[in-house]
């Protein structure tokens, strides 16, 4: 498997939110997961509010995984909310927003090598607070977060009545 990281382009906003929606389909625990869609995710590219990276086949040219992070700045969904951060430090929150990955690429570290481009790029943008949410009982996610630094600030109902960890990894 010759795989390539890469930032994604506007143009690949249908081909993520499909990636993202298969994804979903697949998944015994529709809970752990919300889906974001073409229109959220080709806004928040196309504002510079978010970055994609994605992990591409080259010998298929399949799209095996992706990473969302979005720069939510000062606003009600900021996760920095939650946990109690002031307005300049919520200015430097990024969030760890979609993570997916192709069953059949499962098992080969593409979330993490993906969140690692995501988060050097946040780094490279001056900002301190990296944030998610997790389903507490999604242990893969869970543990790929936990092994990359990230910890637990909370628990609570998100998304419609979700429950969620909510996740800080200061840089």
């Amino acid at each position: 498997m010759n795989l390539t990281m890469k930032k994604a382009v506007i143009e690949d906003a249908e081909k993520i939110a499909d990636l993202i929606q298969d994804v979903y389909e697949d998944m015994e625990q529709k809970a752990w997961y919300v889906p974001d869609n073409a229109e959220y995710t080709r806004k928040m590219m196309e504002s510079g509010k978010g970055v994609v990276y994605e992990a591409v086949d080259e010998d298929t040219g399949i799209m095996a995984g992706i990473v969302m992070a979005t720069y939510p700045g000062i606003c009600e969904e900021n996760l920095g909310n939650e946990i109690g951060l002031s307005a300049n430090q919520m200015l430097d929150v990024v969030h760890m927003e979609s993570a997916a990955v192709r069953p059949e690429y499962r098992g080969n570290g593409i979330q993490g090598k993906l969140m690692d481009e995501a988060e050097k790029e946040a780094v490279e943008r001056g900002k301190h607070y990296l944030m998610c949410t997790i389903h507490p009982d999604n242990r893969f996610s869970r543990a790929n977060a936990m092994s990359r630094g990230y910890n637990v600030m909370k628990t609570k109902e998100k998304y419609g009545g979700l429950i969620r960890d909510i996740m800080l990894k200061i840089v």
